[in-house]
């Protein structure tokens, strides 16, 4: 199954006052994997940026004199897009902005929602942690995901953290065990019927090694910012 996850940043807040996309990233997993595929452009919005959305991504008019113009990269990101799902966070911003780009392209290109399905993973992440920030920042801290590089917003390295964080929703493990015992764990998932204290339910899972790698390092990270209070330190013990 291929997925693609995606990213913007834009001169400003509202693209009906005209303001533009001038950044783009959108990294490819395939069967939840990143490939090293990606698409990424920095674009020319011939406008002035917002002094607020410098101070978020750091790019200002000048820097992007040289950059190619949305209509010339259109083609080859819709090629990228096409007929696989895209996952983004908080999906109406992103989409009212790359409608809007491509409404200016020409007619022929059709709007995102006509080629691909859409997954927002904001919703998602309200389901799993009800009143709670669910902003990408806030996620990466809950789920442990390394944010070590990312000096400021960035559409492409905004991505990889996404795709990153959606995995991490969609393992199908429930809570994280960041929280002392007794007290509910956001994003738990509740089970159908009650289970006798003590007792584990197998999930039916097949992985390949470097999965199981990838698994105990991610358990590892949760151990060392919860001070020891993984739930599943028999899994990291024993997976090898």
């Amino acid at each position: 199954m291929r997925q693609v996850v995606l990213d913007t940043e834009t001169t400003g807040l509202a693209p009906e006052d005209g303001h533009r996309i001038i950044e783009i990233g959108a990294v490819e997993l395939k069967d939840r994997r990143m490939t090293g595929r990606d698409f990424w452009s920095y674009l020319n919005p011939e406008r002035e940026v917002d002094a607020g959305a410098t101070d978020v991504h750091g790019l200002r008019a000048e820097d992007l004199e040289d950059q190619p113009r949305f209509a010339e990269i259109a083609g080859p990101l819709i090629d990228f897009l096409a007929g696989d799902e895209l996952i983004i966070h908080n999906a109406p911003f992103d989409l009212a902005f790359l409608n809007r780009e491509l409404e200016r392209a020409g007619a022929r290109i059709r709007r995102v929602e006509e080629y691909c399905p859409i997954l927002d993973t904001l919703p998602l992440a309200r389901r799993l942690h009800p009143g709670q920030n669910n902003s990408l920042e806030a996620l990466c801290l809950r789920y442990a995901v390394d944010t070590s590089e990312r000096a400021r917003h960035g559409a492409l390295i905004d991505a990889r953290l996404l795709a990153q964080v959606y995995r991490a929703m969609t393992m199908g493990q429930g809570a994280l065990g960041l929280q002392g015992p007794g007290t509910a764990h956001p994003g738990s998932v509740q089970q159908s019927t009650p289970r006798e204290p003590g007792t584990r339910r197998p999930i039916p899972v097949t992985l390949h090694p470097e999965d199981w790698a990838e698994h105990r390092d991610f358990l590892r990270r949760i151990d060392q910012k919860s001070g020891g209070q993984l739930m599943w330190r028999t899994d990291l013990d024993t997976v090898t």
